[in-house]
């Protein structure tokens, strides 16, 4: 008797274990929203909290592509986007997050689901024959990647008031003060920011591919 109680308590421990394991497992791929350049991750999945208690989204934005073709906002309207800023005279850490978004442009080439954006924070030298060029030395070959540029202050009110490309330090900066950050943000198709990795780590850019692929199970 005292046996079959010890059985069934272990199976019912047991049992309680495994789903107490996946449901934590469930909970992690929940991806958090960003509302604020603090980064502070906020696990949400009320449709009405979310609406209630996440209001940033990207700002509109109008700019000119690599194939001299203007892309705003309307071009990332239910669709999930990843958005980095370099410039094409980068010696440092540009080339390689080029290099790792390039991840991105394999695993998403033919999705029309998700948009890769490069904004470039030298516009006054980033023209867009420099920029199709920089396209063609570093086989950016996809039409869902756009490396853009126009006015300097708004690319860079845009990185870092919607963006919050350089988190809390950068928030207050104006455009006089020159734009350089290894981060890389994920939005999701209500322009809510939903991640944010580090370029210049290929283990990051590998992580974000499958966070692209959990935003795209969650509509």
């Amino acid at each position: 008797m005292y046996q079959t109680v010890f059985l069934r308590n272990s199976a019912f421990i047991l049992l309680f274990c495994l789903l107490a394991c996946a449901d934590k497992k469930e909970k992690e791929k929940e991806l958090p929203y960003y509302n604020e350049p603090s980064f502070s991750p906020q696990f949400l999945t009320n449709k009405e909290e979310i609406k209630q208690k996440i209001n940033h989204q990207i700002a509109d934005f109008s700019f000119i592509d690599q194939n001299g073709k203007t892309f705003s906002q309307k071009d990332i309207e239910g669709k999930i986007h990843v958005a980095n800023f370099i410039f094409t005279s980068c010696g440092s850490i540009c080339p390689v997050m080029t290099k790792h978004m390039k991840i991105l442009q394999q695993a998403f080439r033919n999705d029309p689901r998700v948009v890769l954006v490069s904004y470039s924070v030298t516009p006054w030298i980033d023209n867009v024959e420099r920029l199709y060029t920089y396209a063609k030395l570093n086989q950016i070959n996809v039409k869902n990647w756009h490396l853009l540029t126009g006015n300097k202050a708004a690319i860079y009110t845009l990185a870092r008031q919607s963006y919050f490309a350089e988190e809390d330090l950068g928030f207050t900066k104006d455009s006089t003060q020159f734009l350089h950050t290894e981060h890389v943000l994920l939005v999701d198709q209500n322009k809510r920011i939903r991640g944010i990795y580090n370029g210049t780590l290929q283990l990051e850019s590998e992580q974000l591919v499958k966070d692209i692929r959990l935003l795209e199970k969650e509509n």
